[in-house]
């Protein structure tokens, strides 16, 4: 048998070229019962709608159900989000650095605090000279000398 027809509707078909009733030709084809091995292979794109049970389909009432299923839910009500909470992320974070500033700062600072000496004594002495004469040089040469010993 020449299946010609049937190869120039499925040609057409997958161009997007077929009118309906070229379709339900297509459809009560391959609904036969002998078809050609070549042409086993579409019979599903074609049979679809007669094996697929019709229990799945949607009814009529489908949109009322859903209308009272959705009517019967409690409104959604919005929180509102004051500003303070907003930006509590940035306050967190103003907070890590001010602390990690402050660490980075009594690092710095010498851990142990010795005594007052005879040589901090003296240059409390130096400045106090040095203020007398009015000389800032000597006041600044004093303390430079005394942070290096």
């Amino acid at each position: 048998m020449d299946y010609k027809y049937i190869d120039q509707l499925l040609e057409r078909y997958w161009n997007a070229e077929t009118s309906l009733e070229e379709e339900e030709i297509l459809r009560s084809f391959f609904s036969q019962e002998n078809i050609p091995a070549e042409l086993e292979t579409y019979r599903s794109l074609f049979v679809y709608e007669q094996q697929e049970p019709k229990a799945d389909r949607l009814d009529e009432a489908f949109d009322e159900r859903i209308l009272s299923m959705t009517e019967k839910a409690e409104p959604v009500k919005a929180r509102t989000i004051t500003l303070t909470q907003r930006l509590m992320p940035l306050f967190k974070a103003a907070a890590v650095i001010a602390v990690i500033l402050t660490l980075s700062n009594a690092m710095q600072a010498p851990l142990n605090d010795e005594p007052a000496t005879a040589s901090t004594e003296s240059m409390q002495q130096g400045v106090s000279v040095a203020q007398q004469m009015g000389d800032s040089a000597k006041v600044d040469s004093m303390r430079q000398s005394m942070l290096t010993e």
